[in-house]
């Protein structure tokens, strides 16, 4: 929270006690056009000033920013709008000096109004203008905290010529006839909520006889909302309001009303949602509230209907089978576009069907995945290879990054395969019927990677990898490695031995669920989830436990939808498929049903545009993400994916969600900013190889160009990270605060370019730990954890350690390192005051096997 000034502090409090609790009455042509409508800002000053509270209709809630000049508030009207009138009511921090806007699309704006000199309180203002986005643009603040807004209202007239479409006309259809019902409370079992939604004025729904109480309507997905009818009984609501949801759980008011007097009464209203309910507040009588019908309408455009699951899999997805003329001429042509195109638009998938193929080699290059589409990896049999190596590069295999491989069996033409990457290139449900060698040709630079699923027949040679994570697999040997090689659940493993060489070894994963993957069944694609795996110990398959899902329950994305679009699919109940492409956002994808997939092909990029979060999932079981980057955008996003939101309490031991092959990017491709890559709320969540990177090389990089200030921040309680990859934040690269968290398998670098130690200095202690428990936090264990410093712009930089955690008897850490690239800064201890320093130019790992 921050902190105000006593005079800021009773101005809000007066602002507060003057201002009316419920927005004013107003007749239907009076209701705002942006009341209720999908509300984004370039920044929030915490979770409870969220954009959506500026166009609620309550004057109690409001939206505010981060502190600092050129923030905006914009609203979504959902379709082109004459706007004739804007009304800004502000709270205690205001703008001075500010323009209204508005926009067809969203990204082009006109100016309606430019304010100058402004003094708070309520701004009305004539404006004329025609478009679907409107915008309050702050220049400057009047005060030293942000902008904040009880309430931005537009008014007008919807409908227009501009290309954005129309609201449509009200539909005389009660949309809620029928649909699922559910109530706070019933009076008793012959008065349910379905009572009050099946069209019957001789059945009614009815609750206790206690304030607040409310009933609801799910209509099935996502619609706009015109006009709601109420047929109370004797026993009425006299203050009420009604709200509209798209999860469930977030709810908008539409109307407020106060002073009712029962009998019958049609409200019109604007916006949208899933669920529709009226929330009592005050009764009529001393009797609880009694509907003999609630009546919901909605226009009849507006929306294009409803989102179709299914379809073919777009343009750049590559489906082949053993006779597909010309094949290895295709893997070569996307190979020569991909090899070096490491911060290009370019996306690719391909899906071999089942089957034996002859002769080939598919290089593998950026951005670019090859997938069997069998049910278990020997359905699709390569005889040849599927190589990654680091020619293009000078054989540096350092940025060989954001590549796949997937449910193939391998019989390498030489014997060995080469697969010779960096981060973000899993090989995963791989057969290889020989070995492995994870060094580019002639050994050179090497800094990868992960392996899970996986039968390696022969030997694996990392050679020059400096670091690996395999996991729940079988190798035939593995031969060396440089600093940390980390391995859970794999037979075949070397034994631990930390003290003198690379090896953390565990014999079991405590709790795994395998990715889930595209297959044929017959002539049909389905998607299959793998079911739940506790203490495992070597591949899933063939047993293959888990279901499969049709692909008709999957709103197959491709290049050009809309965020809308994809939230409507959501709202509907599919899953998301997203074949590749380059996804930019205006709101952000809410996954609020429980066991949703949300899987991506082809290293599917998802861009938050205007400083939206990328991605919400809610508080519920068994969601699966995997397969998919996050690319922030160029104004700061606060949280680029959120998993649960804060305050998340409930227990998913059960049925955890799980973040696979999702991967974070802040600059590189061009200037990015986020204040928080992930922030995982919900309890038992299992986070499975990711990489989470502020860049360090491409455009649009420096210490304040691309800020990003945290790469991976725990709350939930019992989350396990296995295979956890984070590099160069501004501060903490993981912070975790939630109880009895897990890592096994860390690799990180600390940022390049930290201009000075100042620049890192807090709480007496120069440089943010890589890797930081807090002090709150009295059970946390983890294994095989490596950070690295390379202080290009200011080598004199000794950082204080690599690790800080409460020193309790239920916090440990095993087989723990820190590494000076070169001389180029140092660590003075590897975690908190304990542990040797690091040794001057050579490139040396300070150790602690166990602490405390």
């Amino acid at each position: 929270m921050r902190r105000r000034s006593l005079g800021v502090a009773l101005a809000a409090l007066a602002a507060l006690i003057t201002l009316p609790v419920h927005a004013p009455s107003a007749a239907a042509a009076e209701t705002p056009l942006s009341q209720g409508k999908a509300a984004t800002s370039s920044s929030t000053e915490n979770g409870g000033t969220p954009a959506a509270f500026a166009v609620d209709g309550d004057t109690g809630t409001r939206w505010s920013s981060a502190a600092t000049d050129s923030q905006w508030l914009q609203v979504d009207l959902g379709a082109s709008a004459s706007v004739n009138k804007v009304v800004l009511n502000w709270e205690a921090a205001y703008g001075k000096d500010y323009k209204v806007q508005i926009s067809s699309d969203g990204n082009s704006w006109t100016d309606l109004k430019s304010v100058t000199g402004g003094d708070g309180g309520i701004d009305t203002l004539d404006v004329s203008g025609q478009g679907r986005y409107v915008r309050m643009y702050g220049v400057h603040r009047a005060t030293q905290y942000g902008y904040s807004l009880w309430e931005f209202q537009v008014f007008g007239t919807a409908g227009g010529n501009d290309g954005g479409g129309s609201t449509g006309s009200c539909d005389s259809a009660n949309a809620a006839k029928g649909r699922p019902a559910s109530a706070s409370s019933t009076e008793n079992a012959g008065t349910p909520a379905s009572a009050a939604f099946d069209g019957d004025t001789g059945t009614r729904w009815s609750s206790a006889a206690s304030d607040p109480q409310w009933v609801q309507v799910d209509l099935g997905s996502v619609q706009n909302l015109c006009k709601v009818d109420l047929n109370w009984e004797a026993a009425y609501g006299k203050d009420f309001q009604i709200q509209a949801s798209a999860d469930g759980s977030s709810w908008t008011t539409l109307k407020s009303v106060t002073g009712a007097t029962g009998g019958t009464a049609s409200y019109d209203v604007s916006g949208s949602g899933r669920y529709v309910r009226v929330n009592g507040t005050a009764r009529g009588t001393g009797y609880g509230y009694s509907l003999w019908e609630v009546a919901v309408h909605t226009t009849s455009s507006g929306t294009t209907g409803p989102v179709q699951g299914g379809g073919d899999l777009g343009p750049n997805v590559i489906v082949v089978d053993p006779s597909t003329p010309n094949l290895q001429q295709k893997f070569d042509q996307v190979f020569a576009q991909q090899e070096s195109n490491q911060f290009g638009s370019g996306r690719y998938q391909f899906l071999l069907k089942p089957g034996t193929y002859n002769g080939i080699n598919a290089q593998i290059g950026f951005y670019t995945s090859i997938s069997g589409l069998g049910l278990n990896p020997d359905d699709t049999q390569i005889n040849g290879d599927v190589t990654v190596d680091a020619g293009w590069f000078n054989g540096n295999a350092t940025q060989n990054f954001w590549r796949s491989a997937e449910n193939l069996a391998i019989t390498p033409s030489n014997g060995t395969d080469r697969w010779a990457v960096a981060q973000a290139a899993p090989f995963r449900r791989i057969h290889v019927k020989g070995g492995l060698n994870l060094a580019p040709n002639g050994y050179g630079w090497a800094s990868g990677g992960y392996i899970a699923d996986s039968k390696i027949d022969g030997t694996v040679g990392p050679y020059s990898q400096q670091q690996w994570y395999t996991r729940d697999s079988s190798v035939g040997g593995w031969t060396n490695g440089v600093w940390n090689m980390t391995f859970s659940g794999v037979q075949g493993a070397p034994a631990t031995n930390f003290d003198t060489g690379p090896y953390t070894t565990l014999d079991n994963t405590p709790v795994s669920r395998e990715k889930p993957f595209l297959y044929l069944d017959g002539n049909a694609y389905k998607v299959f989830v793998p079911a739940k795996r506790t203490n495992a110990r070597g591949v899933s398959w063939p047993a293959n436990a888990g279901t499969s899902l049709p692909l008709d329950q999957f709103y197959v994305v491709k290049p050009g939808a809309t965020a809308a679009t994809i939230n409507q699919a959501l709202s509907q109940g599919l899953n998301l498929l997203f074949t590749p492409g380059v996804y930019h956002l205006d709101q952000t994808i809410n996954v609020t049903r429980a066991n949703t997939v949300v899987l991506g092909l082809g290293l599917a990029t998802i861009v938050p545009d205007h400083g939206v979060d990328a991605m919400h999932v809610a508080d519920v079981d068994g969601v699966k993400l995997a397969g998919f980057l996050i690319d922030a955008g160029a104004t700061n996003s606060d949280t680029l994916l959120q998993i649960g939101a804060p305050g998340s309490t409930a227990d998913h031991s059960a049925n955890p969600t799980t973040m696979q092959d999702v991967f974070v990017r802040i600059g590189g491709a061009g200037p990015g900013l986020a204040t928080n890559s992930v922030v995982v709320n919900s309890n038992n969540v299992i986070i499975d190889h990711t990489w989470l990177w502020r860049a360090d090389h491409g455009d649009g990089v420096g210490w304040e160009t691309n800020r990003a200030d945290y790469g991976l921040r725990v709350n939930g309680n019992d989350v396990l990270a296995t295979g956890l990859f984070v590099e160069h934040f501004n501060k903490y690269d993981v912070y975790w605060a939630g109880e009895r968290g897990r890592t096994i398998f860390f690799q990180n670098e600390k940022a390049y370019d930290v201009p000075n130690a100042a620049a890192v200095t807090h709480d007496g202690i120069v440089g943010y730990a890589a890797y930081k428990v807090a002090d709150t936090v009295n059970q946390h264990e983890a294994w095989g954890l490596g950070s690295y410093c390379n202080f290009t712009a200011d080598p004199s930089i000794v950082q204080h350690h690599g690790f800080q955690v409460p020193v309790k008897s239920g916090v440990k850490l095993h087989d723990i390192q820190v590494i000076s690239l070169g001389g180029k800064g140092q660590y003075a201890h590897v975690v908190n005051d304990t542990g040797a320093p690091t040794s001057g130019t050579d490139t040396v790992p300070s150790k602690v096997t166990l602490f405390p």
